[in-house]
């Protein structure tokens, strides 16, 4: 009996040594899609996906063990997604993929240092809406045809992908002064963003996320 009283007691004395702080966040964000399919194997094409700019705004909610262990649940809004870069006789057309996501991170922290935190976890990213862009370089355009052109893209990608995919993260904080600090963090995207794949076709999305925030202590 006393060894479940003191474990009881012990329980109520970390929840109520727990400490739980809200905070807002934002920055930059760079995203890339990856994909099976290589557009280098179309005779006289040169071409791929590269990494698009972007940014991201959210909130987030902290629940610290002690002065060494935390976990962290957040909700962000993210313009992540990717370009598409196709060459062909002198002639350039990249195409802008615009993704807006809600993006859930969940993460457990690791206190180094009372203000340098690491973490990592998993994450959900969820479809919001589509919009695309396409530029053209050495040649001319009927800017009619750009839009219809941009409109299948958006069409495409909204029937086409799959409403969430799931990932993981990793990264780290650092608290600069009185709750105001800078993060930094890696996205790997693990599920395939496609919703009916033909032929083994896969896509997923993977982003780099640097930024400022503040916490309210």
């Amino acid at each position: 009996m006393k060894k479940i009283l003191f474990a009881s007691a012990l329980a109520l004395f970390t929840v109520a040594n727990a400490q739980t702080t809200f905070g807002l966040k934002g920055g930059f964000a760079l995203s890339k899609l990856t994909s099976n399919e290589d557009l280098d194997a179309f005779e006289g094409v040169n071409g791929g996906l590269k990494s698009k700019a972007g940014f991201y705004v959210g909130a987030l909610v902290e629940h610290k063990f002690n002065n060494k262990f935390a976990v962290q649940g957040e909700v962000q809004y993210a313009n992540l997604g990717g370009k598409a870069e196709v060459s062909m006789s002198g002639i350039t057309v990249t195409e802008n993929f615009n993704l807006n996501r809600i993006v859930i991170p969940v993460s457990a922290r690791y206190y180094a240092t009372p203000d340098l935190a690491v973490y990592a976890g998993p994450f959900v990213s969820i479809k919001t809406g589509t919009k695309v862009n396409i530029d053209v370089s050495g040649g001319m355009a009927d800017p009619q045809l750009l839009n219809e052109a941009e409109n299948f893209l958006e069409e495409s990608f909204d029937n086409g992908l799959k409403s969430a995919e799931f990932g993981l993260f990793l990264g780290a904080d650092y608290n600069v002064y009185k709750g105001l600090f800078v993060d930094a963090r890696y996205s790997f995207g693990l599920s395939n963003m496609i919703k009916d794949p033909v032929a083994d076709e896969k896509m997923k999305m993977n982003f780099f996320q640097i930024g400022i925030g503040y916490k309210f202590k």
